[in-house]
C-alpha cells in the first residue's frame, strides 16, 4: 500500500511534468489523444501490457517495442520523447497512472469533472451523452466519464464524482431487500 502511494506521487511529478511541456508546446489535445490510444491499446493488447509493466524487459527492448508502437500510430513528438524518456529511466511501470493523472490535470484545465461510471454491459453512444448531461445539470460542470463494465453488477448504474457515490444497481437494490428480509 506505502508503495503504490509513493508510485501514484511519483506517476502525478510526472504528469505534471510533461503537462506543463504540453502546456509550452501547446499540444496538450495531441497528448490527450495519444495517451487515451495508448492506454486503449494496453487494455486490448496483454502482450504490450505486459512489456510496459514487466521488469523482465531490459529498458531497450522497452523502448524498441514502444518506438515501433508509437511509430505506427503516429505520436506527437513528445509523447514519443515522454515514453522513451519513461522506459530509459524504468519508470515504464507507471505509464498508466501518469496517464490518468495528466487526464486529471486536463479535465481540471477544462472545467471538467471526472466521473467513473461502472454498469453492467457497456454503454451505447446515446447513453453516454445523457448521462452527460444529466451530471451536467446536477454538477454544473461538463462530466469526463471513465467507463467499467461489472456484469455482477445485473444492472443499473453505480456513479462516482470525487467522493460521492450513486449506486442504482440491481445487485444493490437486491442486496438491500435480501437485508431488510433477514431483518438486519
Amino acid at each position: 500500500m506505502a508503495q503504490d502511494t509513493h508510485n501514484s506521487g511519483i506517476a502525478a511529478r510526472y504528469a505534471t511534468a510533461v503537462f506543463e511541456l504540453a502546456q509550452e508546446e501547446k499540444s496538450v489535445e495531441a497528448l490527450e489523444k495519444d495517451f487515451a490510444a495508448l492506454q486503449a491499446m494496453m487494455e486490448e493488447s496483454p502482450e504490450l501490457a505486459r512489456l510496459v509493466r514487466a521488469p523482465v524487459f531490459s529498458r531497450e527492448d522497452q523502448a524498441k517495442g514502444l518506438n515501433g508502437v508509437l511509430h505506427r500510430m503516429e505520436a506527437a513528438p513528445l509523447t514519443r520523447r515522454f515514453v522513451l524518456m519513461l522506459a530509459g529511466k524504468r519508470r515504464l511501470f507507471m505509464l498508466s497512472d501518469v496517464i490518468r493523472a495528466f487526464g486529471l490535470m486536463v479535465a481540471k484545465l477544462r472545467g471538467e469533472v471526472s466521473a467513473q461510471v461502472t454498469s453492467a454491459r457497456a454503454l451505447n453512444d446515446a447513453e453516454v451523452t445523457e448521462l452527460k448531461q444529466i451530471l451536467k445539470s446536477r454538477l454544473g460542470r461538463d462530466a469526463r466519464l471513465e467507463a467499467k463494465v461489472d456484469p455482477s453488477l445485473l444492472g443499473g448504474l453505480v456513479v462516482k464524482v470525487g467522493s460521492r457515490m450513486i449506486d442504482s444497481s440491481l445487485r444493490t437494490k437486491l442486496n438491500g431487500i435480501r437485508a431488510a428480509m433477514r431483518g438486519n
